[in-house]
């Protein structure tokens, strides 16, 4: 359920973060890119738990 609101939310900020700059910028909104590119965004986020190390830290005392 955690990654479907990942993708929820990520998708729905990169989409806002998109037609905010379009307005910008006076470009027209592209709803199909900012989806792909929000889709992009969200795999990412999910998937940088899975690069980052869980090992335990060492303590080094100095």
């Amino acid at each position: 359920m955690k990654y479907f609101w990942t993708f929820f939310w990520v998708i729905l900020l990169v989409e806002m973060l998109a037609y905010v700059s379009t307005s910008m910028l006076g470009a027209a909104f592209d709803y199909k890119g900012a989806a792909v590119l929000g889709i992009i965004t969200a795999a990412i986020v999910s998937f940088v738990p899975v690069l980052i190390p869980n090992d335990p830290v060492e303590n080094h005392h100095h």
